[in-house]
């Protein structure tokens, strides 16, 4: 006589349903392409403002070595000039960073006379310097200063213009209104910076009379 729990319905067989229930959730591919696209989406919009954001810093970077030269071939090209003039001239460059506009440059232009003693001294001729969309004045005339051995000719004349920009990137200038922190404190205020240095192209000094 057949007494196994096969025989009368056992677990075996109560259990079955469940079993192939399992069986075929584990085969069921429904969905699988809607589960793979909500990983992979916030990966590939991250690499995406990633790729768009370095390719804009680079284009900024580019734009304040422009400022730097443009400035400076602006400057040199004059025998005389006014301080309403060199703050025209620091207007035109700071607007070559269009359209970018998350933070504001910092120009400054100095004219350095190099004296023809023996040993010469390098002293600034007058300068000025445009700070968050204010212009004034520079180091004082007569100030010490520094140029590029390589530069530093007894009796010459030098324009320096220094453009630099703190780069604000998107995310970071998003929140601007809340303190930085971890990853996005690192990519704030990236400091881009370019030094330039033209003699005078018309003359031998470039004077500025109320400067």
């Amino acid at each position: 006589m057949a007494t196994g729990a096969g025989a009368h319905g056992g677990p075996s067989e109560r259990t079955s349903p469940v079993r192939r229930w399992m069986g075929r959730l584990l085969h069921d591919r429904r969905g699988v392409a809607a589960v793979e696209f909500a990983f992979i989406v916030p990966l590939l919009l991250s690499m995406y403002f990633v790729t768009m954001e370095v390719s804009q810093a680079i284009e900024t970077d580019k734009k304040v070595s422009r400022v730097g030269s443009m400035v400076a071939d602006l400057i040199a090209q004059q025998q005389s000039i006014s301080k309403s003039e060199v703050d025209a001239v620091m207007q035109i460059g700071e607007s070559l960073l269009a359209p970018y506009n998350r933070s504001r440059p910092k120009i400054v232009i100095t004219a350095i006379e190099i004296t023809d003693e023996t040993t010469p001294k390098v002293k600034v001729f007058w300068s000025r310097k445009l700070v968050n969309g204010t212009f004034k004045d520079g180091e004082a005339k007569g100030t010490t200063t520094t140029v590029p051995p390589a530069l530093k000719t007894k009796g010459s004349f030098l324009v320096r213009v220094d453009a630099s920009l703190d780069y604000k990137p998107v995310i970071t200038w998003a929140a601007s209104s809340k303190q930085s922190l971890g990853l996005s404190a690192a990519f704030d205020n990236i400091p881009m910076q370019e030094t330039y240095y033209l003699r005078p192209r018309m003359s031998n000094q470039v004077t500025c009379s109320d400067c």
